[in-house]
């Protein structure tokens, strides 16, 4: 077990450094995990350009990253289910196991989860972290150590989906092109639901949206999609609307795109100025609406949806070393339009 490490603290706004530290030592049911791979997650670049989301501020220096795996380096006394050499993909979230959410199986919604990277909890942007073996999930051969770290994002859109019902033979319209919304579309195609239109203003994204299956995208910055969505489909609209865009247009335009009888799934978080949603619409056509808030017993299906063949890795635009992590948060900031997901490679 090495001594010292290299971590990347966030000092202030737009600023991150270098420092070597002490290694984190494992304790009971931790294990000590060799970081192989992090994702940098639209919440990270949050809190790196503006220190803050609703009311988790962060208090500098702060480990930014949540979306990990690696190999196992060392286990705490009480650790029965993982070895030395195991690799792993962390759930960044643990729970009290106490509350009324957690003894129902709604973990996600616990009031006192301790999850990586949302202060005050330090991330995982450091060669090595201690987590609870229960959180800790093994990969299999099929699945690389970059998937295993995008594992996070996926276990989201399967949630969605699973929040909306999906089923084979569906249609579904995913607002937003971004990481989220490309996972969706592969967690709705892994389950059979193969009608999936998308829509984005990014033309990066959008033809990256296409290229992994969507039947159609729509440029929400150049076409009316409510008009052309509805003239895709007879003018009855989708099954499922998944929002994972965060924009009060696109939530708002939801109850337009959604069928009689279907289901609305709210995924992304709009700024203060929230979205006019038409409930009297919403009503006539009977609709349902769902929200999403991360995940919950979804990392096993995930890995097994990758090991399977989704293909996972094909939303991965940019790839720098650990060294580079500076660069690479800064090139995610000032080139959005052109990155549709950064990975870290330690």
């Amino acid at each position: 077990m090495k001594d010292k490490m290299k971590a990347w603290y966030q000092t202030g706004l737009l600023k991150q450094e270098e420092r070597e530290i002490d290694s984190p030592i494992p304790h009971g049911n931790q294990v000590q995990v060799k970081v192989g791979y992090t994702g940098i997650c639209g919440s990270d670049l949050h809190y790196f350009e503006h220190g803050q989301i609703g009311d988790y501020i962060v208090k500098y220096p702060f480990v930014l990253g949540h979306e990990s795996a690696g190999i196992v380096t060392a286990v705490g006394e009480d650790v029965t289910d993982l070895k030395i050499g195991d690799r792993v993909a962390m759930e960044p979230g643990y729970t009290c196991g106490k509350c009324e959410f957690c003894k129902t199986g709604r973990y996600n919604l616990c009031p006192d989860v301790v999850f990586f990277a949302t202060p005050p909890y330090h991330g995982t942007l450091a060669e090595y972290v201690v987590h609870p073996q229960e959180y800790c999930f093994k990969l299999p051969d099929e699945v690389s150590e970059m998937e295993g770290a995008l594992i996070e994002p996926l276990a989201v859109g399967f949630h969605a989906i699973f929040q909306g019902g999906a089923k084979i033979g569906q249609s579904a319209m995913i607002t937003g092109c971004g990481a989220i919304g490309l996972v969706t579309m592969l967690a709705l195609k892994s389950m059979g639901v193969h009608e999936i239109y998308m829509s984005d203003v990014i033309d990066t994204r959008i033809q990256k949206a296409g290229s992994l299956g969507a039947k159609r995208v729509f440029n929400a910055g150049k076409e009316d999609v409510v008009k052309q969505l509805l003239k895709e489909t007879g003018g009855e609209g989708v099954d499922l609307v998944i929002e994972t865009a965060g924009n009060p247009v696109s939530q708002a335009q939801c109850v337009d795109l959604v069928r009689k009888g279907g289901v609305i799934v709210f995924v992304g978080m709009a700024p203060a100025s929230a979205a006019e949603i038409n409930i009297n619409q919403l009503i006539s056509k009977e609709a349902t609406i769902k929200t999403v808030f991360r995940y919950r017993n979804l990392y096993p299906t995930a890995i097994a949806a990758v090991a399977a063949g989704l293909p996972l890795k094909d939303i991965v635009s940019d790839i720098y070393p650990f060294s580079q992590t500076d660069l690479a948060f800064e090139k995610n900031i000032n080139n959005k339009a052109d990155i549709i997901k950064t990975v870290i490679e330690y």
